[in-house]
């Protein structure tokens, strides 16, 4: 099994878990809010669905909404895509959640995802998010990739779960 076999395997293996919850969440779940202190996305003047964000460390750090969960997933994996592809990464201000919850979101930048993946050099450094350290290669992005999919599922689905409890 080749490299890329591999980290594709590792991937959709990933993709699994996180599609298992996605495929039971309910609109209310989204924004549903399991403690005081939350991260939420909230509706702005203009109508678009922004992020709660601070560029501090807060202690305790807020629990995130499934809707915060989906925004922050499809932020990360956008700006790795814009990386990936050699386009200017967009802030983060510039990505909104979609008021549908980014379900569609989330599926579409999977099937982007899978299409990049074919076309990289894993050899090649990495453009992102280690771009300053030349021993790591775009091997180590798609790991990262693999990795911060499979934290940020076991997030969502801990969310969903405890949401389903109530």
């Amino acid at each position: 099994m080749s490299r890329l076999d591999l980290l594709r395997w590792q991937f959709e293996l990933t993709w699994s878990l996180l599609e298992l919850h996605l495929a039971e969440l309910r609109e209310d779940d989204f924004r549903w809010e399991a403690a005081t202190q939350s991260w939420n996305v909230r509706q702005d003047a203009d109508g678009r669905w922004l992020p709660d964000w601070d560029e501090s460390e807060l202690s305790p750090i807020p629990v995130p909404t499934i809707a915060w969960m989906t925004w922050h997933i499809g932020w990360w994996w956008s700006v790795t895509l814009d990386h990936a592809q050699g386009r200017t990464p967009r802030d983060r201000t510039e990505i909104t959640w979609p008021a549908d919850g980014g379900v569609e979101w989330l599926r579409e930048l999977r099937s982007e995802w899978l299409a990049v993946l074919d076309t990289l050099d894993l050899d090649a450094p990495a453009p992102f998010p280690w771009q300053n350290d030349p021993s790591m290669t775009v091997a180590h992005m798609v790991a990262w990739v693999n990795a911060e999919l499979m934290k940020n599922s076991a997030e969502l689905g801990q969310l969903r779960l405890l949401r389903a409890a109530r």
